[in-house]
């Protein structure tokens, strides 16, 4: 694709047809300065068949409002506009709309409020807020989508490896198979969700991070091709990169070939004084082979080099790993827990793939219109209860229990402040059955979770370092109960609506279903 192709493809207009239609015609219905706000939230968990999600991570927040502040609508942008026909022959956008979506900056007089990156989020709970001209906010709802909505996925995933490897570091090597160069945002991401690494070179320099990898296949069968053997392409590798010695020892042979050469090199770099990283298992059962690569390296003397596993890894089967460890090296005298500090993980294709769930079902819905200085909230009725929106201008809360783990995450209008409750009537969003009271000695604290990061167009947030959002987001893990850490059949959190919130929702669908 050329560069001004590209251009055009990543700009402005990387976006659906009907948000721009839907814009030409509130601009022509003189709604397109009306005042809205639209709730950006995800409806449920991933479900990767096997395992599922109890929590996500919010990730994309920053990628996005870059994105904004580049994009504009260059003279090849409009003129593309103009071009377009419809059936009839007729122009679909006229003039005096294209030159109003030149007269300024595509998302002037927007302001967002976000749950900043990092943090455990949780269905039906509005990630994003955004308020402002309601056609310039319609036309943000694609791109906004697509910039979180993919992060928040892979971020997820990887929060969940990492808790299964049990904080031991964690590689990604997706980029040869994500999808196009959205692999760059999955890679940010999984570094966000608790990757410590990535292959990505370009992604690691522009972040702040070493890229880390190791040697492929190709290298030995080159070597064997010409040869030379396995021992000699493991020679080649040490002599160039002394400092940098972790092998992939399966091409031949993992335990009769591999770790044997593997040995006689690390060895070799002992006596000129360097000390070898480790070996890398890619095929295979990589419990056992784990076992006895531990075992054949404790014997030769190299206790502490690190063990590498990869092969389509994800969280469960990491799990299954560790718990197979736990059983199997006892019998061969191998310390399971020592071991298990000596692994490293590279995940590929099923963290970037988020392999199991593709995709996010995050969504954008109007929900509140301001008019002489009032909201006036707004409702979308559904056939599915839980489909419907939380309607109105809101804050969001978490509530922390008396362990201080994080036991609500609640939905208030916006004069409303529960910190300022001596009781809190929580309702489930959609099920009227199902409610609950808390008392203020129940609860430790109770934390507003959106920050103001756009206000009318201008940024107004400093994004913390990626360093910063994992701090931020193991420190929400930590406080969520193990049952919902879990990674089959987790606890279900609770999301809820102060009594005035669920009052007001039932109110207006009762209006709509009357007229209706």
């Amino acid at each position: 694709m050329k560069a001004a192709d590209q251009q055009t493809a990543e700009g402005i207009l990387f976006t659906d047809q009907y948000q721009l239609t839907m814009a030409q015609l509130y601009y022509r219905m003189g709604m397109h300065e009306q005042y809205v706000q639209f709730d950006h939230f995800f409806r449920k968990y991933p479900d990767y068949g096997a395992h599922q999600a109890g929590y996500c991570i919010n990730a994309g927040l920053e990628w996005l409002l870059n994105w904004m502040q580049d994009a504009h609508f260059r003279p090849e942008d409009i003129a593309y506009l103009r071009s377009q026909q419809s059936r009839s022959g007729q122009r679909v956008f006229d003039d005096n709309f294209l030159a109003w979506l030149c007269e300024q900056r595509p998302f002037e007089g927007l302001t967002i409020r976000a749950i900043p990156e990092g943090r455990v989020i949780h269905p039906g709970v509005p990630l994003t807020i955004v308020e402002g001209p309601l056609a310039r906010a319609q036309i943000l709802e694609t791109a906004l989508l697509n910039h979180l909505n993919y992060q928040i996925l892979v971020a997820t995933k990887a929060a969940r490896m990492h808790d299964s490897g049990q904080g031991r570091p964690v590689l990604e090597f997706g980029l040869r198979r994500g999808q196009g160069k959205g692999a760059n945002a999955g890679a940010r991401a999984a570094l966000i969700g608790g990757a410590d690494f990535t292959s990505n070179v370009g992604i690691s320099h522009v972040l702040g991070y070493p890229p880390r990898g190791t040697h492929a296949h190709s290298m030995v069968q080159v070597f064997m091709a010409l040869g030379m053997g396995e021992l000699e392409a493991f020679r080649a590798y040490a002599e160039v990169y002394p400092d940098e010695s972790l092998f992939l020892v399966d091409t031949i042979s993992t335990l009769e070939s591999g770790v044997p050469n593997a040995i006689k090199v690390f060895e070799e770099l002992r006596r000129k004084g360097y000390e070898p990283l480790g070996v890398r298992l890619d095929s295979g059962d990589l419990a056992y082979l784990s076992v006895q690569t531990a075992k054949m390296l404790n014997d030769a003397g190299f206790p502490n080099t690190s063990i590498v596993l990869s092969g389509d890894l994800d969280e469960l089967v990491i799990w299954q790993i560790l718990t197979q460890i736990r059983d199997e090296a006892p019998r061969y005298g191998v310390d399971a827990d020592h071991l298990i500090r000596r692994l490293i993980y590279g995940v590929g294709t099923r963290l970037i793939t988020s392999q199991g769930e593709p995709a996010l079902g995050g969504v954008y819905k109007l929900v509140a219109v301001r008019t002489d200085g009032q909201w006036t909230p707004a409702i979308k009725i559904a056939d599915s209860p839980g489909k419907i929106p939380n309607p109105g201008h809101k804050h969001i809360w978490r509530v922390y229990d008396q362990r201080g783990k994080a036991s609500v995450d609640l939905l208030s209008l916006d004069d409303e402040d529960p910190r300022h409750m001596d009781r809190i009537n929580l309702r489930h969003p959609s099920d009227h059955t199902r409610q609950r009271v808390l008392e203020q000695y129940q609860i430790t604290a109770i934390e507003p979770l959106l920050v103001k990061v756009l206000d009318r167009g201008d940024h107004v947030y400093d994004f913390p370092s990626i360093e910063d959002i994992r701090r931020l987001r193991q420190a929400d893990v930590e406080r969520l109960d193990a049952g919902v850490r879990r990674l089959v059949n987790p606890h279900i959190y609770h999301v809820s609506l102060t009594q005035r919130l669920w009052d007001l929702k039932q109110q207006l669908i009762g209006a709509a279903l009357r007229s209706a």
